[in-house]
């Protein structure tokens, strides 16, 4: 196996001020006999190379964290699918939850999926105060306006179908198959005429 070195000088913009400033970067070619292309054996010098930072500072990606007033979508358990505010944060697993249809318990988060819905609240409220909070912020209402929450409702729906209903729910299907493939069928006579 023979190693051949590589020298290479790249160009960077690192500083505010337009300077050009070299880097000589080291890398090493493997040549094998065993391969018929050398140049698949080349190291990935893209780790090495001097990054560019860009003038703008960089958003967060992550935008919902657990804190107090954080409405949640409880995913597992007895009380799966009802919404619940964290009231409190108990430890980096566990908080405090409540809802005006529930009572007040302990929560790990992994049970919890947030939403982007937060409500002005102090540490631990009681129920009064907790409700008038959430009829003020109109969380049924955004909750049920957002994507989320009417995919929701959609499969809460279908789940609730008797058998009839899935039967009609196929002939409106077929039925609005069948019209659309009439007209597909209109516009490319039209378009050949």
């Amino acid at each position: 196996m023979c190693v051949t070195p590589v020298y290479l000088f790249l160009e960077s913009n690192r500083f505010s001020v337009n300077h050009s400033y070299w880097y000589p970067i080291v890398g090493f070619w493997f040549s094998s006999p065993l391969k018929k292309n050398p140049r698949t054996s080349l190291l990935r010098l893209s780790s090495l190379l001097p990054f560019k930072r860009s003038a703008q500072p960089k958003k967060m990606v992550f935008k919902r964290y657990v804190e107090i007033g954080r409405v949640a979508l409880v995913n597992f358990g007895k009380d799966y699918g009802k919404l619940v505010v964290i009231v409190d944060v108990v430890d980096q697993n566990r908080a405090l939850v409540d809802a005006p249809d529930m009572e007040r318990i302990q929560m790990n988060l992994k049970r919890l999926s947030l939403t982007d819905i937060v409500i002005d609240i102090n540490r631990v409220p009681k129920k009064k105060n907790l409700i008038e909070a959430m009829e003020k912020a109109d969380v049924k209402n955004k909750w049920e306006k957002s994507s989320w929450g009417r995919k929701l409702i959609v499969q809460k729906r279908r789940a609730a179908l008797n058998d009839f209903d899935r039967f009609k729910i196929m002939l409106a299907k077929i039925k609005r198959a069948g019209v659309v493939r009439q007209e597909l069928a209109k516009l490319k006579r039209e378009s050949t005429a």
